[in-house]
């Protein structure tokens, strides 16, 4: 044991390391959380498992790095998890932004085309009503004598 730890903090420890652990595996076998998500908090969660049952392995790691005391070692190797975890949210999520932004534009067009698509076409009875002649009083097509003009 380590000078000033008790058992119960060890069993606190691995308690809050298995069921990270835990957590994390039962996430992914529901979908909740992606595989490369799931990396870093089963990496944290190991880690945290092995530094609880071996807590002279903190303390050795801490003095071989020149860290004077091992929970020192254990914030900065949580932040700089936290770290990378969020630089890695930020780049899905720039990702997941474009894609984005490029949706709603081709579903714009699309939505345009289909306005267009869908516009009114003119009355049967306008079409009826609509001169026989041509300009300079030329027939058009398939009027009054219903002939092609001729070529």
């Amino acid at each position: 044991m380590i000078a000033g730890a008790t058992v119960s903090s060890y069993v606190l420890g691995i308690v809050m390391a298995l069921l990270t652990l835990v957590v994390v595996t039962e996430s992914l076998r529901r979908r909740r959380m992606r595989e490369r998500h799931a990396v870093w908090w089963l990496a944290a969660g190991t880690v945290a498992l092995v530094i609880a049952v071996f807590p002279r392995l903190l303390a050795a790691a801490a003095s071989l790095i020149g860290v004077a005391v091992p929970a020192n070692l254990v914030f900065f190797l949580s932040v700089f998890v936290l770290f990378f975890v969020s630089i890695q949210h930020s780049s899905e999520l720039t990702k997941a932004e474009d894609q984005n932004r490029t949706l709603a534009e081709e579903v714009a067009l699309l939505k345009a085309r289909v306005d267009a698509l869908s516009a009114p076409s003119p009355a049967p009875e306008r079409i009826a009503d609509a001169p026989a002649e041509g300009p300079e009083g030329a027939p058009l097509f398939g009027a009054a004598s219903g002939d092609a003009p001729a070529r």
